[in-house]
């Protein structure tokens, strides 16, 4: 749960002291932090009022090309407007890794009506949270991360000196199969691979720890230098904004050992992809688990949901009717719907079932475990994500279908069944950003319904960008199959 006592305006002049600088930083529609070093002077004087932050951050992509389409946050014609970022005093923690620099989190309104803009992250989630907030319920959620590792060559580092130059520039001048990776062969859950590199692995835990992303679980996953970490559980925005954070602290720790993670999807082909498996759940103001039933249901349509709460019941529905419509926001690049297809350990089809690994929706919980841990595992987005968007989409749908008490349409996946199939009911998911994107801004959406026109026509903008530059890019793969033989 949150910080029950946040860092107030009084307390900043002491708890600074020592400081002469702040760090800050917002989360764009990507997921990228952006941020800047302000003086403690200039902090102390926005602290509550906010300060100007250009809109551009919204207006391009993250190799910071404005969109081919101009969008309404930021423009030409509003002249890319400054928007007005207020800093989050209850997200206040030291950057280990930068002497300790003092760091918070921003958030970004109109300076107009001072509401919160449709394309900041941290405030469609917090709209979603108001919602459930208004009937005396919180949520919960963890997160878990999958990411390869590679190393920069050792004949590269010492062209620069020594100093391990940056995966891209490496890239500039060689394929990226000649990237090696940190550990070679196939080793979930291995004792022996780590120590190869026990100073990294051990740094990135302990260093998540001081900057307040702590790690329940950390190990390698089966692929070549892949490993999984899965978050502490917690209230849903804290979550959203560790998980944010978490990818910082991996970089950044990772470079000076000459270490690039990387949570592209898929990175590499005929290997399982990289996911970002999100756990959801629902409390009532004294943090009682509200899926969860007390005694089986006797009459239940199935077994699987025999201990699962009628509220629960409805937001699993609305999870499962909502899952087609905001594919964008779980599967958000071209290379992500690489990763969703069949036969690796990824869901391709609207699915769900109890304690099943190969649905879109696991349902965790009794007889196998406590009540107070019932909860949906989400499996359908990656490592590419943007924690905040995934989680403020699960929360929607799953509350759309709690308000119009939604039943559930689709059987549960048996153990027996693969990945699921459209005879068992199970709609195919998008396999492709053009297709999901297509259903994500369709009229009267899903994603419309709950998230709002503005926040749909500026994200589906954003991915209508994404699949132009694809449109436009000449792959390896074209050039190698056809230079000749055409």
């Amino acid at each position: 749960m949150p910080d029950s006592n946040p860092v107030t305006v009084e307390q900043l002049p002491k708890l600074l002291e020592n400081d002469n600088k702040v760090k800050v930083a917002g989360v764009d529609v990507d997921g990228i932090l952006r941020g800047k070093i302000v003086s403690k002077a200039k902090f102390l004087s926005i602290a509550t009022s906010g300060f100007g932050f250009c809109s551009v951050i919204f207006g391009w992509d993250m190799h910071d090309q404005t969109y081919f389409k101009e969008l309404e946050v930021s423009n030409k014609e509003n002249g890319y407007r400054d928007l007005l970022a207020v800093p989050d005093l209850a997200t206040f923690r030291r950057i280990p890794w930068e002497d300790n620099v003092p760091f918070f989190l921003l958030r970004f309104y109109d300076p107009d009506n001072k509401e919160s803009i449709c394309a900041c992250p941290r405030g469609l989630l917090q709209t979603q949270v108001d919602k459930i907030k208004e009937r005396g319920y919180g949520a919960m959620a963890g997160a878990e991360y999958e990411f390869f590792h590679f190393l920069t060559p050792n004949d590269a580092a010492v062209a620069t000196g020594g100093r391990p130059p940056s995966t891209a520039a490496y890239l500039a001048n060689n394929p990226p199969h000649a990237l090696p990776p940190l550990t070679e062969g196939m080793f979930g859950y291995s004792l022996t691979r780590p120590a190869a590199n026990k100073d990294y692995y051990y740094d990135v835990y302990e260093t998540c720890s001081k900057f307040q992303v702590d790690i329940e679980g950390w190990h390698t996953e089966s692929g070549p230098g892949v490993y999984e970490a899965a978050l502490q559980f917690g209230d849903i925005q804290e979550m959203a904004d560790r998980a944010s954070l978490f990818k910082l602290v991996v970089k950044s720790v990772a470079m000076p050992y000459g270490i690039t993670p990387c949570f592209m999807a898929k990175p590499k082909q005929g290997l399982p992809g990289n996911s970002g498996h999100m756990h959801i759940s629902l409390v009532d103001k004294d943090g009682k688990n509200l899926l969860a039933r007390d005694t089986p249901d006797p009459d239940a349509k199935w077994p699987d949901v025999a201990y699962l709460s009628d509220l629960g019941r409805h937001f699993l529905a609305g999870i499962l009717e909502g899952l087609p419509d905001i594919m964008p926001l779980l599967a958000p690049t071209i290379n992500s719907y690489k990763r969703l297809v069949e036969n690796f350990w990824a869901p391709v089809t609207v699915s769900w079932g109890y304690e099943h690994r190969q649905a879109s929706v696991r349902l965790i919980g009794p007889p196998g475990s406590k009540g107070g841990a019932t909860r949906f595992e989400v499996r359908v987005a990656g490592a590419d994500a943007n924690p905040q968007f995934v989680l403020a989409a699960i929360l929607a749908t799953g509350w759309r279908g709690v308000e119009k008490k939604l039943a559930i349409k689709t059987q549960p996946l048996g153990k027996g069944q693969g990945v699921g199939s459209e005879a068992d009911g199970g709609v195919r998911l998008a396999r492709s950003l053009r297709e999901a994107n297509d259903r994500f801004m369709a009229a009267g959406s899903i994603a419309r319904e709950v998230l709002g026109d503005a926040f749909v026509d500026h994200y589906g903008g954003t991915r209508e960008h994404e699949i132009r530059q694809w449109d436009e890019a000449v792959t390896d793969w074209e050039m190698k199959r056809y230079i000749e033989t055409v």
